[in-house]
């Protein structure tokens, strides 16, 4: 292995972020700018979530995202159709020069996200530029993967953290600037947040805001199977290429800090007693006939003193923590940092679901990953299923794991406010 090769791209090469000219809704062609736009792919929960959104507007970006047919070739030949259709009639177009977007989110409380959104260049692992936390599922990226070949385009960003010099550097002072001009686009979806977009074409401004960013690495907030997908396809087609760059929204969160909160499990098929019955003896079982947030507020002191958790769909909560020693030496690896053997995803996945519940992690036929706390637990109830809620793992725990070259389980953060789909696209062809 030529280290000498890796060192040099790490000092020689930080983020680069290139100009593209984002396809965009016509306002004057669809209802309104909300109705269109989407949360991730993986966020819609399926099916009531996708459902409302594809009658919200028949040009609702979840069309792209999550098409529906009978089949995965079916799905991806649909979205590339629809995709084309809607260009020749003029629901999405292109804008005329290049540039990068900032993008602002304020949501009801106050809190104000703002970022820059643009192609950045996919780089390697070995360069440490891009630093995921989580492991990917295969058939997740197989799925992705096979989508953005179909539309031949990046229908969404994933969203990066930086740690810039906040107010001091340049591509900061530019945001806040942009922010102070009449925006592109303004609108305010039905969660609450607020949305506005400004495109930033002059050469001056583009070259202050790529210099700055060349200076930083970026650790992957939301879209670790995108990224991966992004690297798949870079790895398929020859350089240069337009494949050689991804969608993303990045974030300084030394100006902006992003919130962390958990993604949550569904067992199906599993129902509450079966599961309670499984870690008898194994974890301190108590029953809370409190509502929600009550039973969270429960979840989270225990979190405070080790690994803990909160099973629902029967009607109840019942919060199990202080695993037993044993069970953890027989099913943690050892070959992990203490910080990681100690996360709640580390002993959910390889003691709970691996040597107690006897699930596969990676299929969607046993288990779902949700986001949303109350729909996880909705869903068990109306399902017979077994909700598994989670506390947020600390982003300095994440960060610093992730620097180490240490991936956390798969699904064990959400870092938010996440973009909304369907404000920007970028297609490979234009």
């Amino acid at each position: 292995m030529n280290t000498a090769g890796h060192s040099e791209a790490k000092a020689l090469r930080g983020l680069e972020l290139t100009p593209f000219r984002g396809l965009r809704y016509d306002p004057d062609r669809v209802g309104s700018l909300a109705a269109v736009t989407s949360p991730p792919y993986d966020v819609v929960v399926r099916p009531d979530g996708l459902h409302h959104l594809q009658s919200a507007d028949p040009y609702n970006i979840v069309r792209l995202i999550l098409p529906q047919a009978p089949t995965p070739s079916a799905r991806n030949e649909q979205a590339s159709d629809t995709l084309r259709r809607w260009q020749s009639e003029g629901v999405l177009a292109a804008d005329d020069k290049p540039g990068l977007y900032v993008y602002e989110q304020h949501a009801d409380d106050g809190m104000v996200q703002r970022g820059i959104i643009g192609a950045l260049r996919v780089s390697d692992p070995s360069e440490g530029v891009v630093l995921p936390h989580e492991d990917v599922m295969p058939h997740i990226v197989a799925d992705r993967a096979a989508l953005m070949r179909a539309t031949s385009a990046n229908l969404e960003p994933l969203l990066l953290t930086y740690r810039g010099n906040g107010s001091a550097s340049a591509a900061a002072d530019l945001v806040e600037r942009m922010a102070d001009r009449p925006p592109l686009l303004a609108t305010t979806t039905e969660d609450g947040y607020s949305h506005r977009l400004w495109a930033v074409t002059d050469p001056a401004d583009l070259a202050r805001i790529q210099s700055d960013l060349a200076q930083h690495q970026a650790l992957i907030a939301d879209g670790h199977h995108r990224w991966a997908t992004y690297r798949r396809l870079r790895a398929e087609h020859a350089s240069p290429s337009p494949w050689d760059y991804g969608l993303v929204l990045l974030v300084d969160t030394a100006r902006y800090p992003l919130r962390v909160r958990a993604i949550h499990r569904l067992l199906h098929g599993v129902p509450v007693a079966d599961a309670l019955a499984a870690v008898e003896g194994l974890f301190r079982i108590r029953h809370l006939p409190v509502s929600l947030p009550a039973a969270l507020e429960a979840l989270a002191d225990s979190a405070r003193d080790g690994n803990a958790f909160l099973l629902a769909g029967d009607g109840a909560f019942h919060l199990i923590d202080q695993p037993d020693p044993d069970l953890l030496a027989r099913t943690i690896p050892t070959d992990r940092p203490a910080a990681w053997r100690t996360l709640d995803a580390a002993v959910l996945h390889a003691a709970l679901l691996d040597h107690v519940w006897h699930i596969p992690e990676d299929s969607p036929a046993h288990i779902a990953y949700i986001h949303d706390t109350a729909a996880t637990v909705e869903k068990a109830e109306r399902d017979g299923g077994t909700a598994v809620l989670l506390h947020p793992v600390r982003e300095e725990v994440v960060r610093d794991l992730a620097r180490q070259g240490v991936t956390m389980p798969r699904k064990s953060t959400s870092f938010g406010p996440k973009p909304a789909s369907g404000l920007v696209l970028r297609t490979l062809d234009v």
